[in-house]
């Protein structure tokens, strides 16, 4: 790797964890998640990063893929857990990093420190050439261990510049399908899942967050007015993640819009992910870089 890309990676990890702690202090009881998220995406560009994607609030039994519209009304409330993943991009190198909290109280300590724990194996193994089965059933004890499961359908990535799902997947199973190689410069992010649940999630409702899909579709669509606002959304927002509230920013008419290109195949609106037994989830993140000996947390 490069010595301009990985301070690019170094700045755009330092400023994600900042966030990330900055919003753990911010979330309360009665609180919106519309500020929450507002407040944590500001400090994030007020710090010189980019999003890399829009501030995820996933609460009890979503797993991941929630972020509030523009006009949202959702209040944090006690005992909620509440998984934050944040994203911050430097040029395009991309950071990804997630944390567990649980709302004025400690009743699910356990289930946090399941996730986290498989989080701190995981990195201690990641390294070129690491056996990605093993790995994954290295993380799997750990979170049985404390009696949960961990999801089965959800895995860490790797990332390169704009792309945040590169194609390598980092299971928390025992998955002997993935013989992926890893080596020096690789980025991924890690992140185990624990649920007192089903260990698998499923799609739920929209997420309110979007993606420019591949354009293929574009030349067979006859409405003008449609391939021109594409444009401008992909010009916007490149080939990253977004959200309903940034759209409607920059956009407006946002319900309508988001409709009509996600039908006609333009965009692609993430469903939540929900524990399929409505189990409560726990998540723990950092995204690495690979070196000869190891791997280097940048979050």
């Amino acid at each position: 790797m490069e010595d301009e890309v990985y301070e690019k990676y170094k700045l755009a990890g330092s400023i994600a964890a900042n966030a990330r702690e900055f919003g753990k202090e911010l979330i309360k009881s009665g609180l919106s998640y519309l500020d929450i998220v507002n407040k944590i995406e500001s400090k994030i560009l007020n710090d010189g990063a980019g999003l890399a994607f829009p501030v995820n609030i996933s609460v009890n039994d979503i797993a991941a893929h929630f972020s509030p519209r523009h006009n949202d009304r959702l209040i944090f409330q006690k005992r909620d857990v509440v998984k934050l993943d944040i994203g911050a991009h430097i040029d395009g190198y991309i950071a990804d990093t997630a944390l567990t909290i649980e709302v004025e109280s400690n009743l699910n300590n356990d289930l946090i420190k399941a996730s986290t724990d498989a989080l701190d194996i995981a990195v201690n193994l990641m390294k070129p050439g690491v056996n990605l089965t093993e790995l994954g059933a290295a993380v799997q004890k750990t979170i049985t261990s404390y009696g949960y499961k961990p999801i089965d359908n959800l895995t860490g990535h790797s990332m390169q510049r704009y792309l945040l799902h590169a194609g390598v997947s980092v299971p928390s199973v025992a998955n002997t399908a993935n013989n992926s190689i890893l080596k020096a410069g690789d980025v991924l992010a890690i992140e185990p899942f624990a649920t007192t649940g089903a260990g698998h999630v499923i799609s739920g409702e929209g997420s309110n967050i979007y993606l420019c899909k591949n354009s293929i579709n574009l030349g067979l669509i006859r409405d003008s007015r449609s391939k021109l606002l594409f444009d401008k959304v992909k010009k916007e927002f490149k080939t990253l993640p977004f959200a309903q509230r940034w759209f409607e920013k920059q956009f407006s008419n946002s319900e309508i819009v988001l409709r009509k290109l996600s039908f006609l195949g333009l965009l692609k609106h993430y469903p939540q992910l929900i524990d399929a037994k409505k189990g409560v989830v726990s998540q723990a993140e950092h995204t690495v870089i690979l070196t000869e000996e190891g791997c280097e947390i940048i979050t």
